[in-house]
This record gives C-alpha cells, structure tokens and sequence, in this order.
C-alpha cells in the first residue's frame, strides 16, 4: 500500500513538473571533445583531450595546457575535433595560442557547429552555474578502446554554485562548485539559459576531507583573447528568466495589447458616433431653416398668385382683356410654383448623414499592405538566450508577402511563417499580428535528428514564393502546422518586438 502510495506521489510530481526548454543541451551540441595525438616515425607515442566549444560554425575554443604539445610539436602531434553529434571526428589546426590566459583557438573543416553565445552580465554568488565537457575519470570508465575518445558522444553535465570571482596567476577566473575532471578543462561553465561564463581550467586538491572548488577563466578573459585573435562571437546581456515565466507574462501582455487595440477602436467608435449625432443635430436645425424658407416662399407665392389673378379679374370687367389674361396667367404660375415649392420642399434624412473625421478602421489579418516597418525588440515580452537582439525591418505587403517574397499563412487573426533552414540547427516561428503591430521569432534550437525531422516535412511545402490566392496559403498553413507539432512543447528564445511604421 505504502509502496503504491509513493508511487502515485512521483507521478503527481512529475505530472505537475513543468515542461522546460532545455538549453543545457542545445548548448551541449555546439561543445566538442579535443583529442591530441602525438605521432613518432609512425607511431602513436603520446595521446591526450580535454574539451573545447563552438564560438563560430567552425572555430572551437579550449585551454592552452590541452594543445600544449599540438602548439610545441606542431609537426609530430594532430589536433582531433569530436563534435557531440554525428558519426565522425574531424582534424583541427591551432589558430593562435594566449599560455598566460591559458586558451588556444582551434579551426576546423567538414561539418558546421552551432555556436554558443557568452553572457556578458552580472553573475550574482550562489547562482546555479552548470559545467559541461568530457571529463577523463568517466572516459577511463566507460571507454573500450582508443576509438571511443574519437566518437562523437554527448558531453557531461555537472552542476554546483558561483562561489566568487578570483585571480590566479594574473587571470580573472570565477571559482564554483559544479563537479569537473581533468578531461573538462577548455569545456564551457554556463548560467541555467545555457550561455557561456568562463572556460574551466583548473580545480583545486581536495586532500583530507577538502572541499572541492573549480577554476573558470573568466569571459572577460576569453572575450580580450577572442578580440586579440579577430574571432567574433556572440554576446548576450540579457538577465536569465525561465521560459515558462516569460510565455507566461507574454501571454497576458498579447492579451492587454489585443485589449488596447479593441478600446481603441470602440473609444474611435464612441467619438465617431458622438460627431455624427453632432452632424445630424446641426444638419436637422439647417433643414428645419430651408423647410421654413421655403414654405415662407411658397406662402408668398400663393398670396402673390392670388392677388394676381385677382387683378386679372378686375381687368377683364374694365375691358382690358390683354392685361387680364397676363394677370391672370402670371397669378396661376405663381399659385402652381407655390405648389410645387411646398411638396418639394427640403425633407431631412440622417441616414445620409456621416461624421467628418472617421478614423481609419484598424487592420487585420486581411489587411493591405502596411510599407516598411521598423521593428526593435520588446525586452520585457522577450526570452533571450543566445540571440542578438538586433532590430529587424520588414517590408510588409498585402496578404502576408513580407519583402517582396517571403510568403505567410493566416494563423488565428495573424500572419505565421516556420522557418526551417538548411544549415542551422534553429527553426523559427515568425508570427505578425497587424492589429497590435506586434512580430514575434519564437526559435526551437534542436538537435541534429530533430532538424532532420523538421527538414523532411519542410522540403513538403510548395509555396516557394508570395501569392495573393487563399488556397496556396491555406495549404501552406496546413503544412507548417505538420512541422510545428514535430517541435518540443517550449521553445528556447521567444523574441518579441514592437513594430511601427517608417512612412
């Protein structure tokens, strides 16, 4: 009974865990073994590793001390390069070595990395921090033969604490507590979004009952040694929050600024409504001036007229017959004009009253074209990992041709396009909401089964260019929903920007 009891409480707990982007592991995919070996006449005398990271598709970062023997003997010892996926190693060639900074830069050929970005911001002491590498106790574990240290395998997640920032032998570095070996050293020491602190170099003894601490070169370090080598790398200052909260919040900002959007247009309503009633009251008070006019006029008429014919009559008893007939004639017309002046006179109809100034309606998902927008990022709406953030123009055209060429489906009162390219291992979801000029990039970094997967159903899609004709962008909107359902439940990045028109 106890037994099921607790088994039921596990599920509960797992049930109620929520689901989370996992950013260790897309940042694992860009983190590599380094394998030295050491080569005499031919024979194998000398072998080593250590771990290293993508900061480019295909440069690698990792300690001096691993390539030590690579950088002194660069004729007698070969640099392997073990991506974490794959089938196969490739070889390396050192690009620069800094020894003081303990970090050497490594290029390579064959196969592109997704490389990771490097936080820039505060590290606060405690943070949760996570190691990733190829540590060599476990290696010296599970490894068989010398083949296993050159197949690609994913590397080892430890995890431990900021415990504060250090200077060893001139070095920044930031000691912490996540569990490394000696094979970890040119591995990555990240914050929980999976983006890079330091590169791990050294750890300290831990003799009679010592806690054990770890050494990463601090990414000022890294980021003066990159610059020194021309190498740029992504950088991010974006403060770390859970997808789970950041969808969460944006949910109800979309939702406010859908709001926002409806009391605009029931407040541009109200004031168009209250014109209108102005219109009509002051189109009614001038109708009622004309209609009084006019009967005013066709009452004078009628009197004219009768006094005419009147006369006309005395006239003819005087035997001005001549006259009598003018008279008389021009006092009917008169009388037939005030007639004809009171049954037409000016009738009022507010129905064909409008109110000057009515705003223009707001646009929807069917709207026209909007022209070039400028789009910067909404920082309080976004999920920033590894991304730059930069603004983004759009060239938006009618029925969701965005840049003369680039078509979206209709999705839910937006414009929606899955993005699937044929390198990167990221497929975005880009979305544009007209009615709250909103675009959002909401990006899966998968790994590399995952985009074969994703490339499979994209290379279904047939609408290859923009078209103005709904059942091409129906079907498209089919087909995208197949790839949608084949990403994770969250996404790692959710950027959300602001758009506004440039005129």
């Amino acid at each position: 009974m106890m037994a099921r009891l607790f088994f039921l409480l596990v599920l509960l707990c797992v049930a109620g865990m929520p689901a989370r982007a996992d950013d260790i592991s897309a940042a694992g995919r860009g983190v590599v073994r380094i394998v030295t070996i050491a080569i005499v006449e031919d024979e194998v005398v000398g072998f080593g590793h250590g771990s290293g990271f993508a900061v480019a598709p295909n440069r690698v970062v990792t300690n001096a001390h691993v390539v030590e023997l690579a950088a002194r003997y660069p004729g007698n010892v070969l640099i392997g390069v073990v991506p974490s996926e794959g089938d196969r190693s490739f070889q390396g060639q050192l690009v620069t070595v800094d020894p003081n900074r303990d970090l050497a830069l490594i290029a390579f050929d064959g196969v592109r990395l997704p490389p990771l970005a490097l936080y820039n911001g505060p590290v606060t002491e405690g943070e949760t921090l996570v190691s990733l590498g190829y540590p060599g106790n476990v290696d010296l574990a599970t490894a068989r033969s010398a083949a296993d240290f050159i197949t690609p395998l994913s590397p080892v997640r430890s995890q431990g604490n900021f415990a504060g920032a250090r200077v060893l032998a001139g070095t920044q570095v930031l000691l912490h507590t996540a569990g490394i070996a000696r094979g970890n050293s040119g591995g990555p020491l990240l914050d929980r979004c999976g983006r890079v602190l330091g590169v791990n170099s050294a750890l300290t003894r831990a003799d009679d009952g010592d806690a054990g601490f770890a050494f990463a070169i601090a990414n000022v370090e890294l980021a003066a040694f990159l610059r020194e080598a021309g190498q740029a790398a992504a950088t991010v200052g974006v403060t770390c929050t859970s997808i789970e909260e950041r969808l969460a919040s944006d949910r109800d900002a979309d939702a406010q600024a859908k709001a926002d959007v409806e009391a605009r247009r029931r407040d541009a309503e109200a004031r168009a409504a209250a014109a209108r009633a102005l219109r009509i009251e002051q189109a009614r008070a001038d109708n009622e001036t004309a209609r009084e006019n006019v009967m005013a006029l066709a009452a004078l008429m009628l009197v004219l007229g009768a006094l005419a014919v009147g006369a006309g009559g005395l006239l003819e008893q005087r035997g001005r017959r001549r006259h009598a007939l003018w008279s008389a004639g021009a006092g009917l017309l008169l009388m037939a004009g005030a007639a004809i002046a009171f049954f037409l006179r000016p009738d009022f109809d507010a129905g064909a009253i409008a109110a000057p100034g009515t705003p223009e309606p707001t646009p929807t998902a069917g709207s026209a074209a909007l022209g070039t927008l400028q789009c910067t990022v909404d920082p309080a709406r976004s999920r920033i990992t590894v991304s730059a953030g930069d603004e983004v123009t759009l060239q938006w055209g009618g029925d969701g041709c965005v840049n003369g060429r680039t078509q979206y489906a209709e999705a839910g009162g937006a414009w929606e396009r899955v993005l699937v390219p044929a390198e990167e291992q990221t497929v975005s979801v880009l979305r544009f909401d007209p009615a709250t000029m909103t675009y959002s990039n909401t990006r899966y970094l998968l790994s590399a089964t995952q985009m074969d997967a994703a490339r499979r159903l994209r290379a279904g899609v047939e609408l290859k260019q923009c078209s103005r004709d709904s059942a091409p962008r129906a079907n498209l909107a089919t087909q995208q929903a197949a790839i949608r359902s084949a990403l994770p439940p969250l996404p790692n990045e959710r950027i959300v920007y602001r758009c506004k028109s440039t005129g």
